[in-house]
């Protein structure tokens, strides 16, 4: 893996986020968990470079998002697409996602605003996002402007809502 500058990336964030899927990885207690998206986005938000992403109250995932300030997300190949769905599919709550999935955990260690971190990502990423957490809020259906489609039925009728998290991506890196 190499080091990119955002200015460098020259994807698609529609179809990097919306058709390859990536898999927003953490650390919690020195047990790396993961789980599959194909909600988020990439922007800018306060001078920094961000990366958005959506995870429901209740996956596992999202304790381990909760408990520390930086995650990666890992954009994989089409030849890890089994990998992908198990992700999406299996619970960290019953079982080793890591060995479940076949893949291999990595530690991206660096320098964040002169603390000593280390990020955990998958050597079969080929494209990788190092994020620091800026800012969560959970959605509810008060904040819905479009009132015709009626999306918190659509999406939450179960309650389970998602929580939003915006993070600086602090280090890009690509096989």
């Amino acid at each position: 893996m190499k080091e990119i500058s955002v200015e460098e990336l020259n994807e698609n964030p529609f179809k990097l986020i919306g058709k390859d899927w990536m898999l927003i990885t953490a650390e919690k207690a020195e047990r790396t968990n993961m789980m599959t998206a194909s909600w988020g986005g990439l922007g800018l938000l306060w001078g920094k470079n961000v990366a958005t992403v959506y995870i429901r109250r209740s996956r596992f995932t999202k304790t381990f998002i909760d408990d520390g300030n930086y995650f990666s997300l890992c954009v994989l190949g089409e030849e890890n697409r089994k990998a992908l769905a198990y992700c999406g599919k299996a619970s960290g709550r019953d079982e080793d996602k890591v060995a479940g999935s076949g893949l291999s955990v990595e530690m991206a260690e660096i320098n964040c605003d002169g603390e000593k971190v280390s990020i955990p990502y998958f050597k079969e990423s080929r494209l990788v996002l190092l994020c620091k957490k800026l800012y969560c809020q959970e959605m509810n259906a008060e904040s819905f402007t479009e009132k015709g489609k009626n999306l918190p039925d659509q999406f939450y009728a179960d309650g389970d809502w998602h929580v939003t998290y915006v993070a600086e991506i602090v280090k890009l890196l690509k096989k």
